[in-house]
């Protein structure tokens, strides 16, 4: 199955089963929350390459699924993966058209939106690089970020309470945020930084006393190794 290809309704239910089922770890993310986790990473400061943000769909670090078998767990990070193209592609291609995907709750017979897992899946991703999402909080739209702090954040001041605790105020924020997404992606894509690579060494380091690799039959404290010396 290709990446660019969106999830169909049965694999959307079928990664939902998998993460609320008994094999994933308690901590484990739920859909909601981890749209707003892959939306934060695909529209942030910098890009963050898979092998670094997929441990926390788990958990966090040492946590993982008890999978069946490889299969399995190539079936499922692979429909985590499209899940993410579904994100990046919607901002690259139509970013005002780019729903969160929230809950919604029934408060006194009136049908309201819940976004507050979605928004703590956000503010874990906007965790895994936390210092470089400060250039839009000082900026001149820092204002768009704050209903994903009141939501998210694990700690909001007292006073800002009424904000969230009011399930209708919480409605409110929620469409504020689905607003202001498109203009947070617009700030960050002339600054987002590429993913570091980490360089790794193919071949063993070659020891000073070691027979030079190139053959002369001399050591290579006397032969390449003098060179670099």
């Amino acid at each position: 199955m290709q990446l660019d290809q969106p999830l169909t309704d049965k694999e959307f239910d079928e990664l939902d089963r998998f993460l609320l089922s008994d094999r994933c770890p308690e901590d484990a993310m739920t859909m909601d929350s981890l749209h707003g986790y892959l939306t934060a990473i695909a529209i942030g400061p910098e890009t963050i390459m898979p092998a670094e943000w997929l441990p926390k769909v788990w958990g966090g670090e040492g946590a993982a699924p008890q999978w069946k078998n490889s299969k399995e767990e190539e079936r499922i990070v692979n429909l985590v993966m499209r899940f993410m193209n579904e994100v990046l592609v919607t901002f690259e291609v139509a970013p005002k058209e780019f729903e969160p995907l929230y809950c919604e709750h029934e408060v006194d017979g009136e049908t309201l939106i819940d976004a507050e897992a979605w928004c703590w899946g956000f503010w874990e991703g906007m965790e895994l690089r936390p210092g470089s999402w400060d250039e839009i909080w000082d900026s001149d739209v820092g204002e768009l970020m704050r209903p994903i702090y009141l939501l998210g954040a694990d700690e909001i001041e007292e006073n800002e309470l009424p904000e969230v605790e009011n399930p209708r105020n919480a409605h409110k924020l929620a469409l504020e945020i689905e607003a202001n997404l498109p203009a947070i992606h617009k700030f960050w894509v002339p600054r987002r930084k590429p993913a570091v690579e980490t360089v790794k060494r193919e071949e063993p380091k070659v020891g000073r006393n070691d027979d030079c690799p190139c053959g002369s039959g001399k050591k290579y404290k006397k032969c390449c190794g003098a060179q670099t010396e």
